[in-house]
């Protein structure tokens, strides 16, 4: 990925929260150790020149609930850096961390909907290795989002429980038994919105790297059951984009 050029300007006011970052490389490029220390008084608190981006966020969480907590997070999560309200939901999901499902995806819900595409990504990852440590009861806490009228809900609903995903491990019951996700597989077959659309695709392009006959046969029987659904075409298609043109062509011969 190429780097993107920025001015200082504009590198300084991002790294003292000034702005939102409007792409993930303008992000890369915020000096998380000066944004801390803005949100601090200017504390001095150098972070490990090694960490990497995740790090760095939990490592800043984790310094904002030493100073503030709870009360200092909620106010954090209606910042105007998309980077800050990520500290935010970091830090109260570790405060939760012990709680139900049910809990966390309260506390997770604003963040999942935030209007910024960054914010909703440290969503999920922030709350994934919770959710994932009670599977079964995860899933079906999460199996109502799959109906809601916010589209940024309905695929944090699919999107926090990949199988693999990205920057974040793997979820091995799931890429073991990646049947235990009908629940929310299921319902989002027809979504409507390519946001969405791509993580349904994106969950079964996972599952298909352990399970691809389990992968095949659910794209066929949704091929077969809604040859003309546009939507469902294209989730299956993109579905099957790693396992190979045969199947792929197999398993779209519905779609016009």
């Amino acid at each position: 990925m190429p780097r993107v050029m920025i001015s200082p300007e504009q590198r300084k006011n991002l790294s003292e929260g000034k702005e939102a970052a409007p792409t993930l490389q303008h992000a890369l490029q915020i000096d998380f150790s000066v944004l801390l220390n803005t949100l601090t008084d200017n504390r001095a608190r150098p972070l490990p020149d090694k960490a990497g981006f995740i790090e760095k966020m939990h490592l800043c969480a984790a310094a904002l609930n030493n100073d503030g907590g709870i009360p200092l997070l909620n106010r954090l999560s209606h910042h105007v850096s998309d980077t800050v309200r990520g500290f935010a939901v970091f830090g109260l999901i570790s405060h939760y961390k012990n709680d139900t499902p049910e809990t966390l995806l309260e506390i997770v819900r604003p963040f999942a909907a935030d209007p910024h595409f960054a914010v909703r990504e440290w969503a999920w990852i922030a709350a994934r290795p919770c959710l994932a440590a009670s599977l079964t009861q995860s899933i079906k806490a999460l199996t109502p989002w799959t109906a809601d009228n916010d589209l940024n809900i309905r695929r944090f609903a699919v999107e926090v429980l990949r199988p693999r995903g990205v920057w974040c491990q793997h979820i091995r019951p799931l890429r073991e038994n990646p049947e235990q996700g009908l629940p929310l597989l299921e319902p989002m077959r027809a979504e409507t919105t390519r946001y969405a659309q791509d993580s349904v695709a994106n969950w079964l392009n996972d599952a298909a790297k352990d399970q691809p006959e389990w992968v095949t046969a659910l794209c066929r029987k949704w091929t077969e059951e809604a040859p003309e659904n546009k939507a469902t075409c294209r989730i299956v298609r993109r579905a099957l984009r790693s396992l190979g043109p045969e199947k792929e062509k197999s398993s779209t011969s519905g779609e016009k």
